[in-house]
């Protein structure tokens, strides 16, 4: 299979405050990453959790028949399972530091399709909140979420004119940033020159708006990142926006195990079923300072004729894709690509753009399946895993204590796992906090909560669909389905209009079907009456259940009945 596109090579040489050198460093610059003032307890901690560990190892071997309890048998069992946790520079006190700046960076934003037309959108890359939207001409803008007269969220603005308005004051901004408006100065008073927004270079690629989120260096073009395949004749895709409420390395983590898709996605679709857990094979083929590459498949499945296992690729900043080719009966060859773009959007929040696309043409009963109703298929997948990614965000904020600590990393599924959280401790003091394999760096500043609207005017204003929801029933909730998907996908948000509509037509259609059947008196005009009432409720009943499949999560149950 060809290769896609191939890493940059090129360092950044400007750091953040917190960056290194690019060398190998000693034991104390390693311990330095590590929260102040815990040095000894962190220590004790490891060798605490070493000691418990082969506890635990002796007492699980004492417990059968003629199996020796030697803790040094244990250790050899486990070489043969486990990925080593240390590698023989780590045991020198030495690792591999690179350059890097988070914000020398470009993000994925949102999809272009879905950027609202008649709204503000206020979105964030880590603790930076950005406003999008699109002018009187219909280019698309980005500022700072900031109106510079008293920090109101220009995102909870309006668009005026093609002029972003701020609705506490009406101080209305152009697309370069300029305030050309202030309601409040005296007449033939002059604007001040500082009385403008910050501004942000953004690129429409590919059919995703990106962000470079430097304010003392020129963007990088040639950092936007390009996939080979979505420019391939015939190729087509199904895209999906989804906010989620944990940290953008646990998605991204989540992302790379393959391993967990057949026990926690069981039949969810044809293609997961827990008997088809088993272990896999890796094949790591290019390490660079901008992330991996490499193949992976069934461990079953290889050396059969024909068969392609799959290519991961992970690219700094937070890009995944995993590509394939298969050659079908005719000779013809088919690619197939899930791309997974992973924006940090705040302390455990992230927001992802999934896009799953191929050049085969659909065929039999998919050729019949909206795609409203795949995006709600892939919104259940993202909720059988939020619980346990959700509490393990939670335990690596608690425990303060790199992965390697807390991880048992198995050869046979959890490779992709650990080559991440080792590229983490190569670049990780160059970004705002991080959770590497073996180094860690917390947040400086708390999470910033964001609060619900309260009282009927704030309440309005927020349920517009860039907002957070229709009406007063879809509060903002990245828990919610509508919230975290819906809201950003105007296909979806078109759907459950339509069914809306539908449901209060069909209903008024029943009610005066029903009222007409007791005011008539002959049989077969009652019958018809009724017959056209329950086929009303029918279809009130479709189009309450298409509604609800947009608004509400699965629930695992964990008792099978």
């Amino acid at each position: 299979m060809a290769l896609q596109q191939p890493f940059l090579s090129e360092l950044l040489h400007s750091t953040s405050k917190r960056s290194l050198p690019t060398t190998l460093t000693t034991r104390s610059t390693i311990l330095s990453l590590q929260q102040p003032k815990k040095h000894n307890l962190y220590l004790h901690n490891q060798q605490f959790k070493k000691q418990e560990r082969l506890s635990c190892y002796a007492i699980a071997e004492n417990i059968g028949d003629g199996i020796s309890s030697s803790s040094s048998s244990a250790e050899v069992d486990d070489q043969s399972v486990l990925l080593e946790n240390s590698s023989l520079e780590e045991l020198r006190g030495q690792r591999e530091i690179v350059g890097y700046d988070w914000t020398e960076e470009w993000y994925p934003l949102y999809l272009t399709k879905n950027v609202p037309d008649d709204a503000p959108l206020g979105l964030t890359v880590f603790d930076k909140q950005v406003v999008l939207y699109r002018d009187g001409s219909g280019e698309l803008r980005c500022f700072e979420d900031r109106c510079p007269h008293r920090l109101a969220k220009l995102s909870e603005g309006q668009l005026y004119d093609g002029k972003l308005e701020c609705l506490y004051h009406g101080w209305q901004f152009e697309g370069d940033g300029k305030c050309v408006k202030i309601p409040q100065l005296p007449e033939n008073a002059r604007i001040p020159r500082s009385a403008c927004a910050k501004k942000y270079e953004i690129r429409d690629s590919q059919g995703v708006v990106w962000i470079w989120m430097s304010q003392r260096t020129p963007p990088n073009i040639n950092k936007i990142p390009w996939f080979e395949n979505f420019e391939r004749e015939g190729f087509r895709d199904i895209s999906t926006t989804h906010e989620l409420p944990y940290d953008h390395s646990i998605l991204l983590e989540n992302l790379m195990d393959p391993a967990h898709v057949p026990i926690s996605h069981d039949r969810t679709d044809f293609t997961a079923k827990r008997e088809d857990a088993g272990p896999l094979f890796f094949e790591v083929t290019e390490r660079t300072n901008r992330g991996f590459a490499g193949w992976w498949g069934k461990e079953k499945d290889q050396g059969k004729a024909n068969y392609t296992p799959n290519f991961l690729r992970f690219e700094a900043p937070c890009v995944l894709q995993n590509n394939r080719e298969i050659v079908d009966e005719n000779g013809e060859k088919h690619y197939f690509s899930g791309l997974f773009l992973c924006r940090p959007s705040g302390q455990g929040k992230s927001m992802l753009i999934v896009r799953f696309g191929n050049t085969r043409k659909r065929t039999g009963i998919l050729k019949f399946i909206p795609n409203w109703f795949l995006h709600q298929n892939a919104g259940k997948v993202f909720e059988q895993d939020m619980g346990f990614l959700s509490s393990q965000n939670e335990i690596l904020m608690k425990e303060k204590v790199p992965t390697k600590k807390l991880y048992l990393n198995l050869r046979s599924s959890d490779t992709w796992v650990a080559e991440y959280r080792k590229w983490m401790d190569k670049v990780g003091h160059g970004m705002p906090y991080h959770f590497g394999h073996s180094t860690i760096y917390l947040p400086q500043q708390p999470a910033v909560v964001e609060h619900a609207p309260a009282g009927f005017v704030a309440n309005f204003s927020a349920a517009q669909p860039a907002k957070g929801g229709i009406g007063g029933m879809y509060a903002p909730n990245p828990a919610n389905r509508y919230f975290r998907h819906v809201v950003h996908c105007k296909d979806c948000r078109n759907v459950v209009k339509a069914f809306e509509t539908w449901k209060n037509a069909l209903s008024v259609v029943a009610l005066v079907s029903t009222a007409l059947a007791i005011l008539v008196s002959g049989r077969q005009w009652k019958a018809l009456l009724l017959l056209s009432t329950s086929l009303c409720l029918a279809g009130i009943y479709a189009c309450s259940t298409a509604i609800a499949m947009n608004t509400t999560n699965f629930i695992r149950i964990h008792r099978r009945l």
